[in-house]
């Protein structure tokens, strides 16, 4: 890319009326390697666990041809290929919208039946060129698939959604024909006119909350709108456990004080260690919020310290079963999962010097050492929000 932007991928979602299960699918996959970004947002026809089988397919078939480089043309046709046809209508299943972004800064955008995608510059409608292609085929003959490519620029959102949105508020005295992508339009860009930099998961938020309104609180349809945003990268900083060599404490404490960003201690041994090499004073708390960890900690310059070993046990297990559905608490592990998903870039210092309280045999067995629980994180982070992550041992 000409310029370093960080590229924020958000999806949220409501499920129809009372319905436990999404009819609509989104999936998103960095393929780290190649430097590119595929996300998919899938629409099954009609409601519950049929509809979200069959989006589910639709949304792998076309993460998986897309990362294996094959064209619009020959994607599309094996996906409608394998997809059921509805007997009475002589409709596909599925609808969906796949966007790839790939190490070059080009966005690809191919469009089967969903709502058009739109391309905000700024708080202005971009308007990239359109094409349309035609398939081939006995099953497919006629139908008709919208693509486009763009260079983004910082700034850049690109705003994506399935029919539940704009059909929202259907029949109803304001939205008689629905919601409309018109109206949708707008409302983004009034949106982003008062907040220029809302993020892609309050925008994405605020869209499906606005959809929701609109059917009286009591969704019509699944009601799905994904938002991808180009923009300066959010850092943050974890520094947890003391370097191996005491040598080099001067060296990491120094690393974390240039570092321009949020700034987290996993640690009571490493924060005494950065409070003596920066001549300043630990603040304790006295509430404790989470029964099973330590309360947290504050010194100036750090955003966050909290207990190490068994804090970030807990922020893996927190990242794990995380959704858009689940509340955080208020305690220290709860407050780094906070963090993480605010943050765009993300470092972890881990020094490896041996904690001899975790040597302890009555300890519980699933305690496993800090570099095994950052990898853990790590993996979690880069697989499943997308995130940027480095770590450095020492």
């Amino acid at each position: 890319m000409d310029e370093k932007f960080y590229i924020e991928v958000n999806c949220q979602q409501k499920c129809h009326g009372e319905a436990r299960v999404c009819g609509d699918v989104f999936i998103s996959r960095r393929i780290k390697e190649e430097g590119r970004i595929i996300v998919v947002l899938s629409d099954g026809m009609g409601h519950g666990i049929k509809a979200n089988i069959l989006a589910t397919l639709t949304a792998t078939l076309a993460v998986n041809f897309t990362q294996e480089h094959k064209s619009v043309q020959k994607s599309t046709e094996i996906i409608m290929k394998t997809l059921p046809v509805d007997s009475v209508k002589h409709l596909n299943y599925s609808t969906f919208t796949i966007v790839e972004i790939d190490v070059e800064g080009e966005v690809r955008i191919l469009e089967y039946e969903n709502p058009k995608t739109l391309v905000l510059r700024g708080a202005r409608l971009h308007e990239p060129e359109w094409n349309c292609v035609v398939l081939e085929g006995e099953k497919n003959e006629g139908r008709e698939v919208l693509t486009t490519k763009f260079r983004p620029q910082k700034e850049d959102r690109i705003v994506f959604c399935t029919d539940g949105v704009t059909q929202s508020g259907l029949g109803s005295d304001k939205y008689q024909i629905g919601w409309g992508l018109d109206n949708l339009q707008k409302f983004v860009e009034e949106t982003i006119r008062e907040e220029s930099d809302i993020s892609a998961v309050k925008l994405s938020t605020k869209v499906i909350n606005k959809a929701n309104q609109n059917d009286n609180f009591h969704p019509l349809d699944d009601i799905s709108c994904g938002v991808i945003y180009f923009r300066d990268p959010r850092k943050l900083m974890i520094f947890s456990g003391p370097p191996q060599d005491p040598a080099n404490d001067v060296m990491f404490t120094g690393l974390l004080k240039q570092f321009d960003g949020k700034k987290i201690i996993c640690g009571a041994t490493t924060g005494d260690m950065v409070a003596r090499e920066w001549g300043e004073k630990i603040t304790d708390s006295n509430e404790m919020p989470d029964p099973d960890l330590p309360p947290v900690s504050y010194m100036n310059g750090i955003d966050l310290i909290t207990e190490g070993i068994l804090t970030l046990s807990k922020v893996s297990e927190l990242l794990k079963k995380y959704n858009n559905n689940y509340q955080l608490g208020k305690g220290p592990a709860d407050e780094i999962v906070r963090y993480l998903l605010d943050s765009d870039e993300i470092q972890f210092l881990v020094g490896t010097n041996i904690n001899t309280a975790h040597q302890d045999p009555s300890m519980p067995v699933e305690l496993e050492l800090r570099r095994t629980v950052v990898h853990r994180i790590t993996r979690t982070l880069e697989e499943k929000f997308l995130k940027e992550v480095t770590m450095k041992f020492f």
